[in-house]
């Protein structure tokens, strides 16, 4: 199958001290303040933020959309703000809210009209084209004008019309958007498939945080105009994962002063929260340190309290960028 060609830069997307101030009724809002990454060749990258986080300005300003105050953006090496023709070549997009295709035109159409504008020959890439309509499961579709269908094969459309202009770096923002459980599934495997065989620069933007977690290797997470992380996911996850249990034990009768019990696990651990059943009590602790889960299972071995399970809690994407986002914003110790 044919792919777009390969760089030999190792940094691909390289963004620096990017800046950007809108007047809002006389007032100045700063959307973005000093952002600066890099993406490799060939990396899928996630790009996160609450909303009004500035992450769609800083994506819009790469792509040339929006003028930023200061900073720059080369891609394979170009200066976009000085060569900014000859960049726009090398990148596509897909914006959340925007109209990527013509709904007039089918599905088929669109893939042709787009690839052509960017350059790319319909009749050689034809097996391309082909190829695409397949893995996005768009076969049926083809010669369906887009205004008659579903919004999430409208949004699988306007993902094909990006891929098929062969550009080395794809922007995809909210490439879900629309799309039922199967149809999401269907593409992230497609992104997955598609990013392996060609080996494209890929950020993606999404809410979703599932779409990030399954598709990407590495996470950016902007908030209040800054980046606050910028870290592989599997790391992430592990600043998360070691800490947090939940331990429930029974309440019988060879436990005693279940009372007495919980006022010294709140004094010893303040942080816990403590449910109680009929037969049972659950302890869900973020432990401060490793070694503190000791303490905690001594002191309910000396009560006589019955383990009934001790469990990891499970950390996901989700819950890690709320918890940074919630930390940054000041929301939590």
């Amino acid at each position: 199958m044919p792919s777009p060609p390969r760089r030999e830069s190792e940094c691909y997307l390289d963004v620096q001290g990017l800046r950007k101030t809108f007047i809002d009724k006389k007032r100045k809002v700063e959307a973005i303040k000093d952002i600066s990454f890099s993406v490799a060749e060939g990396e899928m990258v996630g790009f996160l933020g609450p909303n009004g986080a500035g992450k769609t300005t800083t994506i819009k300003s790469i792509l040339g959309l929006v003028k930023p105050d200061s900073g720059t953006v080369t891609v394979d090496g170009i200066d976009c703000a000085r060569n900014h023709r000859e960049a726009m070549k090398q990148m596509a997009a897909v914006l959340e809210g925007a109209r990527n295709t013509y709904w007039r035109l089918t599905v088929w159409e669109n893939i042709r009209f787009f690839a052509g504008i960017h350059g790319v020959s319909a009749t050689k890439e034809k097996d391309y084209f082909e190829y695409l309509l397949e893995v996005l499961k768009l076969q049926d579709k083809r010669n369906t004008e887009v205004r008659n269908l579903s919004s999430g094969y409208k949004q699988k459309t306007a993902v094909a019309c990006a891929l098929a202009k062969k550009t080395p770096l794809v922007f995809l923002d909210e490439p879900t958007l629309g799309l039922d459980v199967e149809s999401s599934y269907e593409l992230r495997a497609a992104l997955r498939s598609l990013q392996s065989e060609e080996e494209r620069t890929i950020v993606v933007s999404s809410h979703d945080m599932k779409v990030i977690q399954d598709v990407c290797d590495r996470v950016i997470i902007i908030s209040g105009g800054r980046i606050v992380t910028d870290e592989s996911i599997d790391g992430l996850l592990s600043l998360f994962r070691t800490r947090n249990y939940r331990i429930v034990i029974s309440q019988n009768t060879n436990m005693q002063h279940a009372e007495s019990l919980l006022a010294e696990i709140n004094s010893g651990f303040p942080q816990a929260e403590i449910s109680e059943t009929p037969n049972t009590i659950e302890i869900a602790v973020d432990f401060k340190n490793p070694f503190e889960i000791y303490e905690l299972i001594e002191t309910l071995r000396k009560s006589g309290a019955p383990i009934e399970s001790i469990t990891q809690e499970q950390v996901d994407l989700e819950r890690a960028f709320l918890e940074i986002v919630r930390r940054e914003n000041g929301l939590c110790g």
